[in-house]
């Protein structure tokens, strides 16, 4: 009985065999499917923190920009008020003592010359006493003239543009309209100068801001593959479970025959000796 139990099946060893060969290969697969699935998990990590360093550095080269543009924008400021005072300075070049109509002139002149001499009419109303009726009725109607002009004029024109001049004293206001243009040429060019200053600090952060960007677009192409390196060697794994599940089916198979002969044969050999 010992002797035939022990007697060699060349069969079921074969599936034996096979089993143990398949259940071998499918813990080496478990390892493989670990490791692919750890790495993913690093490249993770290491991908998120690169990509957090990304939005911080992004955030930081935003907010840089932003103040530089604050200060382009001062910048054209004082280019717009010396571009102005320029333009008066030319009028003020070219206008003679004769007669000139206002459409030859800027609008920016108009203003300042109506606006100058609106101050002389109000001055002269305050301080004058020797004015008749007569002429004091025709300055206000003047005065009443000229700021309806001057509200007519003033949409058109932006405050900082305004500067005003004496028509009393065009020398002097050349002089100081000079002065004045040359301080607004200095600013803008102050400005314009820490303007590029900034440009050149926040340079540098644009390479690397594309590095981290390379960076994380990389790790996370890491992390894509070593998820799908997982999932097909999760796949072997399912597909090679089926086949060990079957020899695992079919060995038993080949035991349960074997025990059913054994009680056979017993039974068979008690009912001979009985």
């Amino acid at each position: 009985m010992a002797r035939e139990d022990e007697e060699a099946d060349p069969e079921q060893d074969g599936v034996r065999e096979l089993l143990q060969a398949m259940e071998a290969k499918m813990r080496k697969l478990s390892d493989q499917r670990r490791t692919h699935n750890e790495s993913a998990r690093t490249n993770a990590d290491k991908r998120d923190a690169v990509q957090k360093q990304y939005g911080s550095l992004r955030d930081e080269i935003k907010e840089i920009l932003e103040s530089q543009k604050e200060v382009r924008v001062k910048a054209k400021i004082h280019q717009a008020r010396r571009d102005a005072i320029q333009e008066q300075l030319r009028n003020l070049f070219s206008r003679s003592k004769s007669t000139k109509s206002n459409r030859d002139k800027s609008v920016i002149l108009q203003l300042s010359e109506k606006s100058s001499e609106v101050e002389q009419i109000e001055f002269r109303l305050e301080r004058d006493g020797t004015l008749k009726l007569d002429a004091e009725n025709r300055l206000h109607k003047k005065l009443k003239s000229l700021k309806n002009e001057i509200k007519e004029l003033e949409p058109q024109v932006q405050t900082e543009m305004r500067i005003k001049i004496d028509i009393n004293d065009l020398e002097g206001s050349i002089e100081q309209l000079k002065a004045e243009a040359d301080e607004e040429h200095k600013q803008m060019v102050a400005f314009n100068k820490e303007a590029d200053k900034i440009w050149e600090e926040v340079k540098p952060k644009f390479d690397e801001r594309d590095f981290l960007k390379s960076e994380g677009d990389r790790l996370h192409d890491s992390f894509v593959k070593c998820r799908k390196d997982a999932d097909a060697v999760h796949q072997k794994i399912d597909d090679l479970m089926t086949q060990v599940t079957t020899a695992r089916k079919e060995l038993q198979g080949f035991k349960d025959e074997r025990a059913s002969w054994i009680t056979l044969h017993n039974k068979s050999i008690d009912e001979s000796t009985s």
